[in-house]
């Protein structure tokens, strides 16, 4: 059997909005994509994935689709895209595009239908359901607060399904008309030469029931609709019916995942593989997230650790659109800022499973500094703000700091640096549709490139070492006691075995196996202290 590419490849993720704007009018394009192809062909780059380009009113920013077979004009047109895909097949890039499935638009002519006639078919395309007296149909809270349940105009006490904003109704895959409208939008795009998708909020698709749900502030329901039975035999029939016709990949977001649950993703083939979370919120407060805790590496190391082995192939990432950026999260702003990224880059290609990048990660990139409840554009953080101000004795103002410290996805979504002029080069200086990071002028993907030492050179050092090793790929994963601040681990095969040691703290700190005569094969740094683990320092060394 021929091996699969994502098993070999790794995969870039990118924001298309903020990558890089071709016709300066403030919103990144698919030509823009294009025009940075030959960057991400030298960075090493197998697999590129796009968040959403479908037509929409970008109320989540294009997480609400309003039509799957049209592309987003300010993204471009559909030939752009068809030449996208034309561009990066002459570069041996494959691409991925997000599925979002579980709800669609409100602007989607399915619920357009649904909304204008109640007898219209597309009325059971998703969950239209009466209210219990004054109140909603049942207790559930939608993702990013309130109920998930919202009026429908001009219909006495009936309300429509929504497990996230209201304009981004649930769809009803009790409908088998449901499945087969997803099964010919996953054959159109694979006809087109697609290679995969990563598949939005994929283990909520299915609703088993519509009954009240246990007392919890968030997610109040999700016994529910999360990781149900429906929802596996919604999966395996897309692949048996639709997938299993092409070389394909699918990896999920799967939230509130498990190991047991997440290995059987994978063994029911419903996805080739998954996205955890628990190192995601490691520096979050468990139970009300936007409060976070001083972070510590052992609580990134601990989560990263456990599911290397609890599942047989996971996706691994340190970042993405949906969380802030990691060097401002797990590593150091200041003093150490450099060696801190690059000690994430190596922990992260390190690791077994595939490796996912988010753009601009490669670079350093970090949070903004200077961000107002006014600038951002987040509706989920916009959301949590208003929110937290009704039910806390606190603020606006400073609802959005504990919130742009933890959760505020503008920090990922700030348009890409490329070089130091206006705008870091995302355009030719039209006011862009997010602001751009005023660090642009430090970091920035042209002077990296020309930085030997650069944090993007070890990047592509690092990535070009894994892409040519086998055991990096598809080696053991064996978790070696250490001091709490460090990954300690070997990646081993029958042939070959390699120990990785990489401190994520601004420590110094002792380790026996630290020795400039073993036969160091990666690093961090240029020079090494015998038994001594500098700040932020990583190796790796061939056994």
């Amino acid at each position: 059997m021929e091996r699969k590419a994502f098993k070999d490849r790794i995969i870039y993720q990118i924001y298309p909005l903020s990558f890089c704007d071709s016709n300066n009018d403030g919103y990144g394009d698919l030509k823009g994509i294009i025009s940075k192809l030959d960057y991400l062909k030298n960075l090493g780059i197998g697999i590129i994935w796009l968040s959403p380009i479908y037509k929409s009113p970008l109320k989540d920013n294009g997480y609400d689709i309003s039509d799957y077979y049209d592309i987003n004009p300010l993204l471009g047109t559909m030939s752009d895209f068809d030449e996208l895909l034309k561009e990066a097949e002459k570069r041996d890039i494959k691409i991925v595009m997000d599925l979002v499935i579980n709800h669609t638009s409100d602007q989607h002519y399915w619920f357009q239908e649904a909304l204008k006639d109640k007898n219209s078919k597309y009325r059971n395309y998703y969950y239209f359901k009466e209210g219990k007296g004054k109140k909603p149909p049942n207790n559930w809270n939608a993702a990013f607060s309130g109920s998930c349940w919202e009026k429908v105009p001009n219909e006495e006490n009936m309300y429509y399904l929504h497990l996230f904003t209201k304009e981004q109704p649930d769809l009803n895959y009790h409908n088998e008309e449901v499945i087969n409208e997803v099964k010919n939008i996953l054959k159109f795009y694979l006809d087109k030469g697609v290679y995969g998708f990563r598949c939005d909020v994929i283990n909520e698709i299915y609703k088993t029931s519509l009954d009240d749900g246990k007392f919890r502030f968030f997610s109040r329901g999700k016994e529910h609709y999360e990781n149900q039975d429906g929802c596996f035999e919604v999966l395996t029939r897309l692949r048996k019916e639709a997938l299993d016709h092409y070389d394909t990949f699918l990896v999920g977001e799967t939230s509130s995942i498990v190991p047991d649950m997440g290995q059987k993703f994978i063994d029911t083939r419903a996805l080739d593989t998954f996205f955890e979370f628990d190192h995601a919120f490691c520096a979050s407060n468990k139970f009300i997230p936007i409060f976070k805790k001083k972070f510590k590496p052992k609580y990134l190391i601990k989560p990263i650790f456990k599911w290397q082995n609890a599942v047989s192939w996971i996706g691994a990432y340190l970042e993405n659109h949906d969380q802030l950026r990691s060097v401002s999260r797990f590593g150091d702003e200041g003093k150490y800022y450099k060696e801190s990224a690059k000690a994430l880059g190596l922990f992260l290609l390190s690791l077994k499973g595939t490796i996912f990048i988010y753009q601009g990660e490669e670079l350093g990139m970090l949070n903004y500094k200077d961000l107002t409840f006014e600038e951002s554009d987040d509706c989920m953080a916009k959301s949590v703000v208003n929110t937290a101000t009704h039910i806390l004795p606190i603020t606006k103002k400073f609802a959005f700091k504990l919130v742009n410290e933890t959760v505020n996805r503008d920090h990922a979504r700030a348009p890409m640096q490329w070089d130091d002029s206006i705008n870091g080069g995302f355009n030719n200086g039209a006011k862009t549709w997010l602001k751009v990071n005023s660090d642009y002028k430090n970091i920035n993907a042209k002077e990296e490139l020309n930085d030997p030492d650069s944090t993007f050179n070890f990047y592509k050092k690092a990535i070009a070492f894994r892409n040519n090793n086998d055991c990096f790929k598809d080696g053991e994963f064996i978790p070696l006691k250490s001091n709490s601040n460090i990954a300690k681990f070997i990646r081993k095969t029958a042939e070959e075995s390699y120990l990785c040691v990489i401190n994520l703290s601004k420590k110094e700190i002792k380790d026996k196996d630290i020795d400039e005569n073993k036969q160091i094969v990666l690093s961090t740094h240029k020079k090494h202290q015998k038994n001594i683990l500098k700040p932020y320092e990583g190796l790796i060394y061939k056994l």
